[in-house]
C-alpha cells in the first residue's frame, strides 16, 4: 500500500468522522457506500480499515484510511472485482444485512 494520499486529516473533527465510518465498516459487512462524487458502491466489505498516517501531496503528514470493497459477480458480472476506497471519500453508509440496523 502506498504512503500517499490525496488528502489527509489533522483536524480532530474530521479524523472523528473517519473512525464513525471505520466503525460502520465491519468484516464482511454488505453495504452499498454514498462517495462524496454522488456515486454508490455496492459491495461487501474485504477487512475494516485502519486509520494510518499518510503523507499529502505537499509531503504534510495526517491520517487517513482505506477501505477495499469485493464486488461480487451475482448482480453484475462485468463488475466484478474490487475496489479501494479513501474512507474520507464516504459520506453514507448503508448495510444491506439481514437484520441489521445502523444507529
Amino acid at each position: 500500500m502506498t504512503r500517499n494520499a490525496e488528502r489527509v486529516h489533522t483536524d480532530p473533527a474530521a479524523i472523528a468522522a473517519m473512525h464513525r465510518n471505520i466503525e460502520r465498516l465491519p468484516n464482511g459487512a454488505h453495504v452499498v457506500l454514498g462517495l462524496e462524487d454522488g456515486s454508490e458502491v455496492t459491495g461487501i466489505v474485504a477487512a475494516r480499515p485502519v486509520a494510518q498516517v499518510f503523507f499529502g501531496p505537499d509531503g504534510s503528514e495526517g491520517m487517513n484510511a482505506v477501505v477495499r470493497i469485493e464486488q461480487p459477480a451475482l448482480d453484475h458480472p462485468e463488475a466484478a472485482g474490487w475496489r479501494d476506497l479513501w474512507v474520507d471519500s464516504i459520506r453514507e453508509v448503508r448495510r444491506l444485512d439481514p437484520g441489521h440496523r445502523l444507529d
